[in-house]
Formats: structure tokens, sequence, C-alpha cells
């Protein structure tokens, strides 16, 4: 009987744990010369919500592009994480938190993007929405903070 119980607990276990990985999200976020709504180096989407454990894909469509984590504007303790320059990054989001990516030679021009993992206001939102870059960027950080209702 006590045997019965543990396997299945176990049972129960696994599958919460594989179902859980099943349920994770891949997200596609481009890396573009020119937007959709004709703005110019853009990450399209600009801002994501996503869920701790989905995947978050920066595609270099346009080549000229990276994507890199700003170190300063991640959550305490999420891994830093920076890809070469036309190639894709894949990044796995471990904690719940504001990321701000940028592309490292546009990063001047406003090229920058938003993903929000979990639900609420993340913890590190005020330096986020405080910290200092170009005034293009700020302007378009800050668009992409409103949008997603923070």
């Amino acid at each position: 009987m006590k045997t019965a119980l543990i396997r299945t607990g176990l049972a129960a276990f696994g599958f919460a744990f594989l179902s859980q990985a099943a349920f994770a999200a891949d997200i596609e976020v481009k890396m573009l010369n020119k937007g959709s709504d004709g703005e110019a180096m853009v990450f399209e989407p600009a801002a994501v919500k996503v869920a701790v454990g989905d995947v978050v894909h920066f595609v270099p469509v346009d080549k000229g592009h990276d994507a890199a984590a700003v170190k300063e504007l991640i959550p305490e303790g999420a891994e830093e994480s920076k890809g070469k320059m036309n190639q894709e990054l894949v990044v796995k989001i471990e904690k719940e938190g504001a990321y701000v990516f940028k592309c490292t030679p546009h990063w001047g021009m406003g090229m920058v993007a938003l993903v929000v993992a979990g639900d609420g206001t993340p913890a590190n939102l005020d330096a986020v929405k405080s910290a200092k870059m170009a005034k293009k960027t700020r302007d378009r950080l800050d668009a992409e903070i409103a949008k997603l209702g923070l």
C-alpha cells in the first residue's frame, strides 16, 4: 500500500513537471531595419508579456543587429544574455520581472525591447522607468511600458 502511494505521488509529480514544460511558450521578436509602423531600427513586437519558463527568440530578420540584455535592467539574479551580430539569441525566462534588451549598435537610435515576466507590477519596474538612456530610446521604452499598462 505504501509503495503504491509513493508511485502515485511520483507519477503526479512527473506529470505536473512535464505539463509545465509542455505549456511553455516560444515567443519570436524580430530585429528589423524598419518596422510595420514605418519606424527605423526596431524590435517587433517591442514589448511582450511572458510567463516564467517561456522562451524568447530574438531573430535578426535584417542584417546588422544583435540582442543583448541591459545588465542593470533585468531582474536581480537573472542571467545576462548577449547575442552575436546577425545571429538569433534564445533566452529562457527564469525569473519574474522586467527585462530590457537592446540592439548594441542601434541602442541610441531607440532599438529597445521590453519583456515582462509574471503577473502584476515587476519588482524592478522603477529601475527600468528611471534608467538614463538616449531620448529616443527612453521615449520608445516608455511607450511600450504604457502599452502594457504598467
